[in-house]
């Protein structure tokens, strides 16, 4: 009987941004699907998730992937943490995600998530002078050559790795500062989006560990006139996309703008950092939408306007936040 290798993911209680953790387990095989994935306890109170007089927490498999790490016989396993008694733990966003997504179903929400980061190795990003900064920031959006991309092995592997995954990642490019990347992940439904780039996500913090390097998701990684890293979500109703979607876009807007400060609440630790006004971003503390304005809060993609239907990019999110919540709160103000 083979031996399977099962990756347990989940999300921690990290505070002021949750962090991925893993653990394998091993069992006799073959796996085919996540009805045969045993739950699992841990230590919370390693994981800011419980005191250590009641430490127990639960892992249940919520997501099943094949894992292109190690390959054969083995899988990823992308978990929600239970408290105890079965019930979802405080931590445990993905659960109100469940609940929202279900609540507008016939709403038949896409979302495509656009995952900057930014590659580190020691305390300097990727491809930066030892002590210094490289040229001004101009040719390295989509650059190429060994001058302007740096890390692009990394980036090739965790493409690949996504694929072989069963992950629907749509793309890749170099970003404007120097040793910063992104991909994109959809368009998928709500609770597949945020699976999905948790589960991105923890194959490329894997994947860097395999040359020495790091990826962080901070909102303003480099202090200055550098880029920081977002993680633009695009979505869109069945409505959105029919004729005449574009009223219902910009009633959304509208929605969105009433709540745009609960948003910015959610939407990522540090992002003030961030959303300044310069460096393609709208000032935190100001909302407007445009037609292919990308210093606008949202973004009304030029093809949307010109055919009257299609979808908006909401480009407050930090790369350090929360897809479940991200998606769940879109859901919530745009259709509720």
């Amino acid at each position: 009987m083979n031996k399977v290798k099962l990756e347990y993911i989940w999300i921690d209680g990290h505070q002021p941004t949750q962090k991925l953790r893993s653990k394998t387990k091993v069992l006799d095989g073959p796996i085919e699907n996540l009805d045969q994935i045993p739950d699992w306890g841990f230590d919370g109170s390693s994981t800011n998730q419980a005191e250590g007089t009641d430490s127990d927490c639960l892992l249940k498999p919520a997501f099943l992937a094949p894992d292109p790490v190690r390959g054969e016989d083995s899988f990823l396993v992308m978990c929600e943490v239970m408290n105890a008694d079965g019930t979802p733990h405080k931590t445990n966003m993905r659960a109100a995600c469940k609940v929202t997504a279900n609540k507008f179903l016939s709403e038949e929400p896409w979302f495509g998530i656009e995952q900057e980061y930014t590659f580190f190795q020691g305390r300097s990003p990727l491809g930066w002078p030892e002590g210094g900064y490289p040229a001004p920031q101009g040719p390295f959006y989509c650059g190429v050559g060994a001058d302007e991309v740096f890390g692009r092995d990394i980036v090739e592997d965790h493409m690949e790795a996504c694929i072989e995954a069963g992950l629907e990642i749509s793309g890749i490019n170099a970003e404007v500062m120097p040793g910063q990347w992104e991909f994109q992940i959809g368009p998928i439904g709500t609770l597949d989006a945020g699976d999905q780039v948790w589960l991105a996500r923890y194959l490329l913090y894997r994947i860097a560990e395999d040359y020495g390097v790091s990826a962080t998701l901070h909102p303003k990684p480099v202090a200055g006139d550098w880029n920081g890293a977002g993680a633009h979500t695009n979505f869109s109703t069945k409505a959105m996309r029919a004729e005449g979607g574009i009223k219902i876009i910009e009633a959304a807007c509208e929605k969105l703008k009433e709540k745009h400060a609960e948003h910015i609440e959610a939407y990522g630790a540090h992002n003030e950092e961030r959303l300044t006004g310069l460096h393609e971003t709208c000032s935190v503390r100001e909302f407007r939408y445009g037609v292919s304005d990308r210093g606008a809060s949202i973004r009304i993609p030029m093809q949307t306007a010109n055919e009257g239907k299609g979808y908006l990019e909401d480009r407050r999110p930090s790369a350090n936040m929360d897809p479940y919540l991200v998606c769940a709160m879109l859901l919530e103000t745009t259709c509720g």
